[in-house]
């Protein structure tokens, strides 16, 4: 996945010189959780906006509260799914990136590669949404593209937005001028939809048979 947004540097990063109250100081100026410190360029930390509210010696140096540093980054090549992993998993709204060899290079803001993630195609074209459930030992992504395909469908894009010891969730974007003969061809292949869609005639044949049945009883 392409569209990586650009490498921001318009704040310098914290050393371990820069005075609490410096570091307040840009924390208060901006929105962002945490931000990055550095030594020789190479990055050693982050420190966190919650922490450092509650330091009340100003005039100390970050060297003194090495403790409350937290380390988390992603390196330059890493594409947009791995990025959004690591701010979900930090809940930060701030990312330091690093080179192959290590070093410091700037940050990503988690607007930024937000506003790139909708420019996929996964979000910006047109087509449905499944989301569908199935046994975890029996589900494949190459069984969910070949029901898609073999019904002249075109996946937009799939992945796992759910899952535990024995289920997983999927969702499925994909573009097709039968929606209805997909939802049925994953019923087939027991996958449970779980989503709603005016294309599927599946419930509405059910109440029908049933409208029928009763007819029958009552005659």
């Amino acid at each position: 996945m392409k569209n990586i947004p650009y490498i921001l540097k318009e704040f310098e990063a914290f050393t371990l010189q820069t005075k609490i109250a410096d570091v307040k100081s840009l924390f208060n100026e901006t929105t962002y959780s945490h931000f990055p410190i550095i030594k020789n360029n190479q990055l050693i930390g982050l420190v966190s906006e919650t922490d450092i509210q509650g330091i009340t010696e100003d005039d100390k140096a970050l060297n003194d509260f090495q403790l409350l540093f937290s380390l988390f980054f992603t390196e330059e090549n890493n594409n947009l799914l791995e990025i959004l992993k690591v701010f979900a998993l930090n809940e930060t709204n701030l990312i330091p990136v690093i080179s192959v060899q290590k070093e410091y290079l700037g940050y990503y803001d988690l607007i930024d590669v937000l506003h790139a993630y909708r420019n996929t195609p996964f979000l910006n074209n047109e087509g449905s949404i499944l989301i569908l459930e199935k046994e975890i030992r029996d589900y494949s992504f190459s069984e969910i593209c070949q029901i898609v395909e073999s019904d002249n469908g075109k996946i937009l894009g799939v992945f796992i937005s759910e899952s535990n010891s024995t289920s997983v969730k999927i969702t499925l974007k994909f573009s097709s001028q039968d929606v209805n003969e997909i939802i049925q061809s994953f019923r087939r292949y027991d996958y449970k939809v779980l989503s709603n869609h005016k294309e599927d005639y599946y419930l509405e044949e059910l109440k029908d048979r049933t409208n029928y049945l009763q007819k029958y009883l009552n005659i």
